[in-house]
């Protein structure tokens, strides 16, 4: 199986059966795989509860979710490029960006109705997890 250090695909990249995926090269790239699961997930459960209350941000939250899952279907095939580890990195901190700007600056953004939430603490955790451990990632591949 080809490692991700070239960018370019190859037919040496694709594994002896001929399958387009292909697991990350090194344990980091489980890591990224781990986090971006996690949010997409958390995105898509309070996707359906958001809808009933706020129609754009419902939206909001389940595209986001759908666009972690993507990403990281996209990183498990030979189709992945150097140059997308900065795209990861990017939509992460976009994500934990926009979760302030929605719900405002500053520790009382993770609390709902007087209570810590734990899904906006996970989601954002591994979301600032995920946009290191890309640019980890992209310095990391050199080539």
């Amino acid at each position: 199986m080809g490692a991700r250090s070239t960018g370019v695909t190859d037919e040496t990249d694709a594994s002896d059966d001929g399958s387009p995926f292909e697991p990350p090269a090194r344990p980091l790239g489980y890591v990224a795989i781990l986090a971006a699961v996690v949010t997409g997930a958390i995105h898509l459960l309070l996707g359906a509860n958001v809808l009933g209350f706020n129609r754009l941000l419902g939206v909001l939250f389940l595209m986001n979710g759908l666009g972690f899952l993507g990403g990281t279907g996209l990183y498990l095939t030979r189709h992945w490029r150097r140059e997308f580890y900065l795209v990861a990195a990017g939509y992460a901190a976009v994500t934990v960006l926009a979760f302030f700007a929605f719900q405002g600056v500053g520790v009382d953004a993770f609390y709902m109705r007087g209570s810590l939430n734990p899904m906006a603490v996970v989601a954002k955790a591994v979301e600032l997890v995920l946009a290191a451990v890309a640019v980890a990632l992209y310095a990391e591949d050199t080539k």
